[in-house]
């Protein structure tokens, strides 16, 4: 009973942090996705380069720059601590955002192409008919890009899913608050536990191999 508790709460740990940063990351992508289509201005190609600067960047460089901006020793973290009478830093929440930041760059892109495939005389024809910008992104742009934002869904997820370096620096290693499966397994591997540890490398390899084989099939 022990050995069944110790499994599965990094790995329902683990589902529901990957859930809340999917929701975050769902509409953060869409909306940024949605405000950047068809615009040209100054310093765009330079906001663009930041939404993606997280798959390029060391999860642990990630890691740092949240605790520097989040941190107790910066405006906004000493905000947060004043709002909720709490750090931000070492708790689920902070799982959560190190989760979405390193995710957001896959729902972004993936947003973002399936919204330069949409048809523009469709677009233009519901302009002609009078509805607005945010009505047309709504009921024609962003229905017609659905599977490119279930691509999205399903990468981010599996991205936010197998996240450690960020959560480990920015969140810690704290059981059944930020202890999700990667960490977990680090931690087995230390304490000589490759049993535990083979089964949540198991776990985390036969969710995202289904993830992703389901899209590719999808896809095709």
């Amino acid at each position: 009973m022990l050995y069944m508790i110790s499994f599965w709460d990094p790995v329902l740990l683990s589902l529901q942090t990957a859930a809340a940063a999917l929701v975050v990351v769902l509409l953060g992508g869409i909306t940024a996705a949605g405000l950047m289509k068809g615009r040209t201005f100054f310093g765009k190609t330079f906001l663009e380069t930041i939404f993606l600067l997280p798959t390029v960047l060391p999860p642990t460089v990630t890691g740092f720059l949240l605790i520097i901006i989040f941190g107790n020793q910066h405006a906004v973290g000493r905000i947060f601590e004043t709002l909720f009478n709490q750090s931000l830093m070492f708790t689920w929440w902070a799982a959560v955002l190190a989760a979405a930041v390193v995710a957001f760059p896959f729902m972004y892109q993936s947003v973002k192409t399936g919204l330069q495939q949409v048809d523009e005389n469709i677009e233009h024809a519901a302009r002609t008919d009078g509805a607005g910008e945010w009505k047309v992104f709504l009921y024609i742009s962003l229905p017609l890009s659905f599977r490119a934002v279930l691509s999205g869904v399903i990468l981010s997820f599996t991205r936010a899913l197998g996240e450690f370096g960020a959560t480990f620096m920015f969140a810690g290693n704290l059981p059944g608050v930020t202890r999700t499966v990667p960490i977990a397994v680090f931690t087995a591997m230390e304490a000589n536990q490759m049993t535990l540890a083979w089964a949540w490398v198991a776990s985390v390899v036969v969710l995202s191999f289904s993830l992703l084989f389901v899209l590719r099939k999808w896809s095709i």
